[in-house]
């Protein structure tokens, strides 16, 4: 039977490995019998939802019976006004996770090639796999996107071309003069899908205008999310911006109903929560300066991110220190593969998490200072 269902399945299944999320907070206490464990592994916002979102969410749950808008009619409008675009520049999403599979499934044929930087967020190269395409992968420079070699890697097979911006899991972004002379470089009929999951994050000096090729009518789409900053990730809003053509093919796939209803009322009410975003953005600029410091003076290295995460070399086993410090209550991600099998992703969170984290973290690499090390 097992045989039989494999043989069913799409060809494009053999090889591709499932995204493996962490378990939660709850079962991990359970299992290793621990208390008071802390998360610094999703890169959630540590001071959580927005109040406003929290009291929109609770004016909501008496509607609950309803089924949602299924337009996004109000979230759409309030975007539209805040971002000097037409709601018809909008698609809303189940988070940008479905955004980008909505795009995968939209366009993308077996035969096509896609580009994307290495590392990257694993979403975009499992999507073009399950779509039958050749994956072209542009490795980092200064671990950031390397977007003239990505520009050169374009042939006339490329179809669509990923840039997380800031980049998962570096961290890292571009300049806005390098996305300009990139989108130049490009043939008009290759899709750039530029995934600004954490774009808010980002000081303005470095936050590039990418919806102005949106309003050019560029064959882009820029991705945004509630999750991150405005501390929404439990509720899956995220919200595409692309030219109406581009949005209009989507609709005709998007499932009915899949922003949900009290998830469309939290984020908009979050749109207009500027204190919380101000709290989180100072909390985070704070937190990366005090980790990034103490984080060297270990000796370890981070590349320059301007997320609310970073990108630590531990210089040996970085699933091991992972294990070792999720045993005394801090979880944390590690990275793996070829490249950053020394490597683990950490949120930046609250000021008492981020001296937990380092008071774990110098334990554990006390212990094992004396265990063989890695090569990068």
């Amino acid at each position: 039977m097992a045989k039989l269902l494999e043989e069913l399945a799409s060809p494009y299944l053999q090889g591709l490995v499932p995204y493996i999320p962490g378990k939660p907070i709850g079962e991990v206490e359970r299992e290793l019998g621990i208390t008071g464990a802390i998360k610094l592994a999703s890169n959630e916002n540590p001071l959580g939802p927005s109040p406003l979102a929290l009291r929109a969410l609770r004016d909501a749950l008496s509607e609950s019976h309803r089924y949602p808008d299924g337009d996004g009619y109000y979230l759409k409008q309030a975007l539209a006004t805040r971002l000097g675009l037409t709601p018809d520049h909008l698609v809303l999403g189940n988070g940008c996770n479905e955004l980008i599979e909505l795009m995968a499934r939209c366009f993308l044929l077996p035969g096509d090639e896609v580009v994307i930087a290495d590392p990257a967020f694993v979403i975009y190269g499992m999507l073009a796999h399950l779509q039958g395409c050749a994956t072209v992968r542009v490795p980092l420079k200064a671990w950031t996107h390397d977007l003239e070699a990505m520009a050169k890697a374009v042939t006339s097979r490329t179809k669509m071309v990923f840039v997380g911006n800031p980049n998962n899991p570096t961290g890292t972004a571009v300049r806005p003069t390098e996305l300009t002379a990139f989108m130049d470089a490009l043939p008009n009929d290759v899709i750039v899908v530029m995934d600004e999951a954490y774009i808010e994050y980002v000081p303005s000096e470095m936050t590039p205008d990418s919806l102005q090729f949106v309003r050019q009518g560029r064959s882009m789409i820029v991705l945004r999310t509630f999750s991150k900053i405005y501390g929404l990730a439990g509720l899956r809003v995220g919200y595409g911006m692309a030219p109406p053509s581009m949005v209009e093919l989507l609709e005709r796939i998007r499932a009915p109903f899949n922003v949900n209803a009290l998830a469309q009322r939290a984020a908009l009410a979050a749109l207009d929560d500027e204190a919380h975003l101000s709290s989180s953005r100072t909390m985070n600029e704070s937190g990366r300066a005090y980790l990034s410091g103490e984080l060297h003076r270990l000796g370890l290295e981070c590349p320059p991110s301007v997320a609310n995460f970073l990108l630590v070399d531990l210089k040996q086993d970085g699933l091991a220190v992972a294990d070792a410090l999720l045993h005394m209550g801090v979880i944390v991600r590690p990275l793996g593969g070829a490249q950053l099998k020394t490597h683990i992703r950490v949120t930046i969170g609250t000021p008492p998490e981020n001296e937990r984290f380092m008071e774990a973290l110098k334990t554990v690499l006390q212990k094992g200072s004396d265990q063989p090390k890695l090569k990068s």
